[in-house]
């Protein structure tokens, strides 16, 4: 029904999101098979680095855009990685207003995580767009389209050393999907965990979110109504 609502409206563009299991950094062996030898540590040291690829795909368009986080991903995180993608694409769907987002209930993008859907509501009114949260209940997440682009990711640099941020950039850049390279930036943001809004901060914040009678925790609508003033 939600697939079929986006692709029926030209205004309203599906998008889906979610970020990949966090990947070490460093020089030893990460298993898989290649036709050359690579040679790396006999034992596994401490990494130099994590990087977290966090994912946007536009399945009617099959475009693809990747952001290499080296901090935590938060709720914050996330919607940097949405505004920053938006940014990119703005200029030619200025025909969209509405966004709907796939995602799977994790813990720092779940439908009442305070700091996510504050996050949102600031990004709806800023950029005036209507956003529809979709998610995909427990054990169906891998139904989420941009989770099939991570299998292609983990084949690309299977049996790769990626003892660099910059190596796992440059493979993030080079992998394919559907037959296109893949947007990709580094994001190197330091951010914060634990980030909460108060009762009435987030009583606040409801007032701008809509949720469907009997499926509150997945599907969610943003309104990018700005708040009334004070002299109306």
């Amino acid at each position: 029904m939600v697939k079929a609502a986006s692709e029926s409206d030209p205004s309203v563009m599906r998008i889906s999101m979610d970020a990949k299991a966090t990947v070490k950094v460093g020089d030893f062996s990460r298993g898989g098979k290649k036709r050359v030898r690579v040679k790396a540590a006999d034992h596994d040291f401490t990494a130099t680095g994590k990087v977290t690829p966090v994912g946007i795909l536009v399945p009617q368009s099959n475009e693809l855009f990747l952001a290499c986080v080296t901090s935590k991903v938060t709720s914050d995180c996330l919607v940097d990685v949405l505004e920053q993608w938006w940014q990119t694409v703005s200029e030619r769907l200025k025909h969209v207003s509405t966004l709907m987002i796939n995602l799977d209930n994790g813990p720092e993008n779940q439908s009442h995580r305070t700091q996510f859907l504050n996050r949102l509501v600031a990004f709806a009114q800023t950029y005036q767009l209507t956003i529809k949260l979709a998610y995909y209940p427990p054990y169906h997440s891998k139904y989420n389209p941009i989770e099939r682009c991570w299998g292609i990711l983990e084949n690309h640099w299977n049996g790769d050393r990626l003892d660099t941020v910059e190596t796992v950039v440059q493979f993030a850049q080079s992998m394919t999907w559907k037959g296109n390279h893949p947007v990709v930036r580094l994001l190197t943001t330091t951010y914060h965990t634990g980030v909460r809004l108060t009762k009435q901060a987030m009583a606040q914040v409801e007032t701008h979110v809509q949720r469907l009678t009997g499926l509150e925790r997945w599907f969610v609508d943003i309104s990018c109504k700005l708040p009334a003033s004070p002299d109306t």
